[in-house]
């Protein structure tokens, strides 16, 4: 899955919309303006996903081939993809998931 597939399927899903998170792509949830899936740090190798932390530390020891953080992203609620996943479908699942808590999360703050 190349990032132009994983926001294809992102844009598939309610309430979604094309955007911007801290500068580069991103899909964000379009009732509340948070992003769940971004470019990230690793642009060359993996997407980032923000998702709930019981969910990243369970696809990291499940599934290390495709889900995996940097020391950038320890701690917060946010697990990088990889591109070459060997799991496309559990890839497209978790994005869903994904979508499903950034749509639960208050509206983002504007920026100023």
């Amino acid at each position: 899955m190349t990032f132009d597939d994983a926001i294809a399927y992102a844009l598939t899903l309610p309430d979604t919309v094309r955007s911007t998170h801290y500068g580069g792509p991103a899909v964000k949830v379009a009732s509340n303006g948070r992003a769940f899936l971004s470019a990230g740090h690793e642009p060359q190798e993996a997407f980032c996903l923000s998702i709930d932390r019981d969910t990243i530390e369970m696809l990291k020891e499940t599934d290390p081939d495709s889900f995996f953080q940097t020391p950038h992203y320890i701690g917060w609620d946010a697990v990088l993809v990889r591109y070459d996943s060997p799991d496309p479908e559990r890839v497209r699942a978790t994005i869903a998931r994904a979508r499903d808590c950034a749509a639960a999360k208050k509206p983002a703050r504007s920026r100023k």
